[in-house]
């Protein structure tokens, strides 16, 4: 998926990353872009707005193993 012409929301990063590089990520109508805070120059991941919506779900249901 492509970015559109509409401006994101400020980027922003978890609570829990503290001071270390962490993912960021912005909101536009729709859609959801995530980037690493190390390389903000790299183009973004971008998803639906249910496409991350179902990520967040598994992530909390501890679908993807955990530590």
């Amino acid at each position: 998926m492509n970015l559109n012409d509409q401006t994101p929301s400020p980027w922003r990063r978890s609570s829990y990353c503290g001071t270390n590089a962490c993912v960021e990520i912005a909101e536009a109508p729709g859609q959801i872009m995530v980037r690493d805070s190390k390389n903000p120059d790299v183009p973004p991941f971008v998803f639906t707005t249910d496409e991350w919506t179902a990520f967040v779900r598994g992530v909390k249901a501890g679908e993807f193993g955990g530590v």
